[in-house]
């Protein structure tokens, strides 16, 4: 952002009474770019003549403008993708211009900061940054922003900026933060939380047999909200755990609890769907009426071998199969992709046999910590980090980086083989390497610059390492 001085009150002071920001339609786009012209072709000497430039011509850039109490434009910004093709979630911030005559009114530049930030973060945005003229350094210093490096631009000393989003830390750390905190008694004995190699996986081994247990238990306000989504998410987050351990699901049992029969009939029924759709028989359960709605199911498995999660050596390939199918669930929209309702039995069951066929070094399947914050889980279950590609991951179309990054997929396996080795295949999925282990703990981004920004600093569950 090329910002002008702006003086009065201090920046972290409240915007003033009666300004408005909102995105520039026709009529207050042409008086930004006429402010901008004033400000860094007149005033600033900045640019010979104009400072229209190619992001104004990209149709994916937002520009947000300040109004007084009057209806006049004294302010404005604008914010776009940083690299052409598909939004990668990396945005950047440029020509913030407060009018002459406003600048010393308290907090017009600082509040068109703050919405610009609100803003790409409503948008999935995951890396934002401005290159800003470094006596204004410490006005985005003053609301968050972290400097990053100097640089010259315009023959002019230039500051690049980074706004901190910490959405996936966020996200992975609310799923998971207090699991070890939480599962510390169960840890004493030799096959607790999974035992030796398992600690913290998606399922444990049954000592003794080839059977592998699992179980999850569906948000309770999903299941008043949804009852019978909730009866198939059941089966399908229990399915994806064995797929993950390479098991073959044999049977699962349930625990409903519901204010009336028909309350309890329609949780039922979502679960008989799932049950038929992936072939698994319903061995048994236990149902409680004149409750409140709750639903778990525990499911079993077989293999001989079970595929760790914490497999995981450092410099091998990262891998994800996921089904880009389908849509977002009506009501879940960024929170849970549906990509199973729609497809048949012999699909789903295709799907669930993949870790099975690929035998990778680890497996963990996309959870309620969202893709990054599963990395982190297997990451730190191998006792190793990761560098995610973000351009390298498959997405739909109609999904946010941010949001595809940090919601339900439906059907995600995260993979680790030594590179080249993966075997990973579907036809009703998509297979890629988005990355690689390293020695480095946590999990970083690797941008399309080659810029690698930290996404989790360190452990998700504090369990650490499984072996």
């Amino acid at each position: 952002m090329q910002v002008p001085v702006l003086e009065g009150a201090p920046i972290g002071t409240a915007a003033p009474r009666g300004l408005l920001i909102e995105i520039a339609q026709a009529e207050a786009l042409a008086a930004y770019r006429a402010l901008r012209t004033d400000v860094f072709v007149q005033e600033q000497g900045l640019f010979p003549g104009s400072d229209l430039d190619d992001i104004d011509d990209d149709p994916r850039t937002v520009v947000l403008v300040a109004r007084n109490d009057e209806g006049s434009i004294v302010g404005g910004v604008r914010i776009a993708p940083a690299v052409p093709g598909r939004d990668l979630g990396w945005w950047t911030g440029s020509r913030l211009a407060v009018a002459r005559g406003a600048r010393g009114v308290a907090g017009i530049g600082g509040a068109l900061i703050r919405a610009a930030c609100a803003e790409v973060e409503s948008r999935g945005v995951l890396r934002f940054e401005a290159t800003v003229q470094s006596q204004n350094e410490v006005l985005f210093r003053r609301l968050g922003w972290i400097a990053l490096r100097r640089t010259e631009l315009l023959g002019k000393e230039h500051t690049v900026m980074r706004w901190p989003i910490t959405r996936l830390e966020r996200a992975a750390q609310g799923a998971k933060a207090h699991l070890a905190t939480l599962l510390q008694p169960f840890g004493a004995t030799a096959a607790g939380l999974g035992g030796a190699g398992f600690v913290g996986d998606d399922g444990s081994p049954v000592p003794g047999s080839d059977l592998i247990a699992v179980c999850d238990a569906i948000v309770p306000s999903l299941v008043e909200r949804d009852p019978e989504w909730a009866g198939w998410c059941a089966v399908l987050v229990n399915v994806n755990d064995l797929t993950a351990m390479g098991a073959n699901a044999v049977g699962m049992l349930d625990a409903v609890a519901a204010r009336d029969a028909s309350f309890a009939a329609r949780i039922l029924r979502g679960l008989q769907s799932g049950a038929e759709a992936w072939g698994i028989p319903v061995l048994g359960g236990h149902t409680q009426l004149g409750v409140s709605a709750a639903l778990s199911v525990t499911a079993l498995g077989r293999t001989d071998t079970p595929v760790p999660g914490g497999g995981a050596r450092p410099d091998q390939a990262l891998s994800l199969t996921v089904d880009i199918s389908g849509g977002w669930r009506p009501g879940y929209s960024g929170l849970q992709w549906d990509s199973s309702s729609h497809r048949t039995g012999a699909e789903l069951r295709d799907l669930a046999q993949t870790v099975a066929r690929a035998r990778p070094a680890a497996a963990k399947d996309v959870s309620m910590a969202g893709l990054v914050g599963t990395v982190g889980m297997l990451a730190e279950a191998s006792g190793v980090g990761a560098i995610v590609d973000v351009a390298a991951i498959p997405r739909p179309h109609e999904a946010t980086i941010g949001d595809w990054l940090t919601c339900f997929p439906g059907f995600g396996m995260l993979t680790v083989d030594d590179r080249g080795g993966g075997r990973m295949a579907s036809a009703h999925a998509v297979t890629a390497e988005i990355g690689e282990t390293t020695t480095i703990g946590g999990v970083h981004l690797r941008w399309p610059d080659g810029e690698i920004t930290r996404a989790i600093a360190s452990g998700v569950t504090g369990l650490g390492p499984s072996a």
